[in-house]
């Protein structure tokens, strides 16, 4: 059977009353890798450094945004302390972005042995040996985590506290019984995952992604409820590592904001694979049956149920504020978060807030970019804005769905006319030597300019190849000017320069062509 899962309450660890600072966490399993992880992340025999009688800047949260900012910030030469209750590297290394990509490369690794034939290639039947895929993605996290060392950030002269931070006043933080005080603080405390009020659902347990890459054993059957980024790659994963997998979702499509012809394509993929989809489905409760879990719901007017062994919800992020204390400083917040404006200044403006905490787009690289605007913003008189920055994201489904800027439905709400310009991979030559011609890249510009203001690719490898995109965006490089970049042939990022060129071809208006006409007429004479 599969390891029974923590509460989702809880991370994908346990605590208990020891060590030097009162807390010792135990990942499970508890093997080497997850010890080594926790030896490096959240040392049981760690010892608080003395505080510094003043810092420049101190960071809640020892994630993704509060690290970067923290060791930047002391390498720049500012006195800087970063405040930790759980495990350094936060959500991206021990729960989200690491485990969960280590994960769907070896079910990526599955789904292309099992369309090899299709390549002339004929393979043997595919074993999944489910405990060591996640035995790699077990050492693969730990051998990443001395990047996020306790021990890293002290060489780095960061001052690492390990406990819950608690504001104590407008420049004070509390730790451990000590007091740190600050010109700057930056709250980056994360987010954890949200969980809905389903009947039943908390008496029967289930995972998140907070408990998910604790399973040792694989789930015959399993329930995904939410078909967003996390729940859709989980889902397609675990389907096909050998779950039998349902997915759920209220609305009508698997990644409800996306592009309807992208979520097409990902929804195509997985029914393939042979995912169950209960969409527009209206989960009513969810029922023990032994050591299975019956879940009832509707769709189109029936009542249905599926039996399932785990359920996985993937519904959305909620901010981590408990504890924090946030009106002894007169920091203002909301359900959503913290409260910001443009500069990422919170309503004390000796305090900033980065990364999940604080912003709609909670992805890693909005939190690493977000924790340099306040660098600048907060210790350099930056006037920096967050709306500025150009974000884009990817879903790693196979195939992957990355966007940037715009979509239609926004522009329209913004009063924005725009030309959108389609490139199906099926008119790709390295598309089609891959047998990978399913997908596209999309391009909205300004209608009546060149003016890049969105784009959406869905391919094998889109969130590498939708920088080129980004890149043109920040750079103010126009839709007419991506034809003249040479690209190597053959690539699918070739899709990019001819969706430039269709752009290009109209411009030839049939007064150019009369033009055009009338001089080439005159070079013949």
């Amino acid at each position: 059977m599969p390891l029974t899962p923590l509460s989702a309450t809880e991370f994908e660890m346990t605590e208990k009353a020891s060590g030097v600072n009162g807390r010792e966490i135990m990942m499970h399993p508890v093997d080497e890798h997850n010890t080594t992880l926790v030896a490096n992340a959240h040392p049981a025999d760690w010892q608080n450094p003395q505080p510094a009688p003043v810092y420049n800047l101190v960071v809640i949260g020892g994630g993704s945004a509060g690290l970067l900012a923290a060791v930047a910030a002391a390498g720049l030469g500012a006195k800087t302390a970063v405040i930790e209750r759980h495990l350094l590297g936060g959500d991206c290394l021990n729960t989200g972005c690491v485990p969960s990509k280590t994960v769907i490369r070896s079910a990526k690794a599955v789904g292309e042995l099992r369309r090899a034939a299709e390549l002339g290639v004929t393979s043997p039947d595919v074993t999944i040996d489910f405990g060591a895929v996640m035995a790699r993605m077990r050492r693969v996290r730990a051998h990443l985590s001395h990047h996020d060392s306790a021990q890293r950030f002290t060489d780095e002269g960061v001052d690492v506290f390990l406990g819950d931070a608690k504001l104590s006043g407008r420049n004070q933080i509390a730790v451990a019984g000590e007091t740190l005080t600050f010109k700057k603080a930056l709250i980056a405390t994360g987010s954890h995952a949200m969980v809905l009020p389903i009947p039943g659902l908390a008496d029967t347990g289930y995972l998140t992604n907070e408990t998910f890459f604790s399973l040792t054993e694989l789930p015959p059957r399993l329930a995904v409820i939410g078909a967003g980024p996390i729940g859709s790659e989980l889902a397609q994963a675990m389907q096909r590592l050998g779950s039998r997998v349902t997915i759920f979702d209220i609305l009508p499509q698997v990644l409800g904001r996306e592009d309807s012809d992208a979520a097409e394509i990902v929804e195509q993929a997985m029914r393939r694979d042979g995912i169950e989809l209960a969409l527009k489905a209206n989960i009513k409760q969810v029922a023990a049956d032994g050591s299975a879990k019956i879940i009832s719901f509707e769709q189109d007017g029936e009542s249905k149920s599926v039996t399932v062994d785990e359920i996985l919800v993937a519904v959305g992020r909620v901010p981590n504020l408990e504890g924090l204390n946030l009106e002894a400083a007169g920091v203002d917040y909301h359900k959503k978060g913290v409260k910001v404006n443009d500069y990422l200044q919170t309503s004390n403006p000796n305090i900033y807030a980065a990364g999940d905490v604080a912003l709609k787009y909670q992805f890693t690289h909005t939190a690493d970019a977000s924790a340099r605007l306040v660098l600048q913003n907060a210790l350099f008189l930056g006037r920096k804005k967050m709306s500025r920055l150009t974000i884009p994201w990817c879903t790693y489904t196979d195939p992957e769905v990355a966007h940037v800027g715009l979509y239609p439905a926004d522009a329209e709400a913004q009063g924005i006319a725009i030309e959108s310009f389609t490139q199906p991979f099926s008119q790709v030559d390295r598309a089609i030597t891959d047998g990978e011609e399913e997908g596209f890249v999309k391009i909205h510009v300004k209608k009546g300019s060149d003016q890049i203001i969105g784009a959406t690719i869905v391919a094998r490898h889109a969130g590498d190849i939708i920088s080129e995109i980004t890149t043109a965006m920040v750079g103010g490089v126009g839709l007419k000017q991506l034809a003249q970049v040479i690209h190597p042939y053959p690539t699918q990022a070739e899709a990019i320069r001819r969706i430039a060129d269709a752009y290009n071809r109209t411009l030839l208006t049939p007064t150019v062509k009369k033009l055009f006409v009338r001089w080439f007429a005159f070079l013949r004479r």
